[in-house]
């Protein structure tokens, strides 16, 4: 650790502006300007060197990008329909969430769909948080409380459950459809009145 930031300094820009300006102070006590107190000299103009060199610059991090962002949740959607495909579903469930998965794949399709979602962070929140969370969660909900029927039967149907979690998540992706169709709809609307007043002006 210790070790790096030696190895840092001496690569810094106050080192290397240090060391400039302390050889011209070497010159200098060569050429016998300096005096006596050449050390002293060499030493100045090495921390005043060292002080007037601009700072490192820290490179800010990196973050993924909108098409980092959707190709990771592509892939999550790849996991979550392997994960689907073992899963015994009743009947309805599983049309209706066939239906959930094709929806969020043409929604993460790569193209101007995509590059409208990719516009969109609180769509891309809401699309990865169904697909990476929700969607599992009620499917592995569904198993553990079917099991727990079977045991001690009554109660609220598990199967019932199940379809009305879907049925809201079909529902919220139908909402970010809609909210991407408005966005691309505002942006075509903008994108006339820019050219409109162009032509006017």
């Amino acid at each position: 650790m210790a070790t790096s930031r030696v190895l840092g300094y001496l690569e810094s820009k106050k080192n290397l502006a240090g060391s400039a300006c302390g050889v011209a102070g070497v010159a200098l006590a060569l050429a016998g300007s300096a005096g006596p107190y050449w050390p002293a000299v060499v030493a100045g103009l090495y921390g005043a060197g060292a002080l007037i060199a601009p700072p490192e610059r820290v490179a800010p991090p990196r973050y993924p990008d909108a098409a980092e962002r959707l190709g990771a949740v592509r892939e999550d959607l790849g996991r979550l329909r392997a994960y689907v495909a073992r899963a015994e579903l009743p009947p309805a469930a599983a049309g209706t969430l066939a239906g959930l998965l094709e929806r969020y794949a043409a929604l993460l399709d790569p193209g101007w769909a995509a590059d409208v979602l990719a516009a969109e962070p609180e769509a891309v929140h809401v699309l990865s948080r169904a697909i990476r969370a929700d969607v599992p969660e009620c499917v592995d909900a569904y198993h553990r409380t079917r099991w727990w029927t079977r045991i001690t039967p009554g109660g609220a149907s598990p199967e019932r459950e199940l379809e009305r979690q879907l049925a809201a998540l079909y529902e919220e992706a139908e909402g970010v459809a809609a909210a991407l169709r408005e966005a691309e709809a505002r942006r075509q609307r903008t994108h006339t009145t820019y050219l409109e007043d162009r032509g006017r002006s």
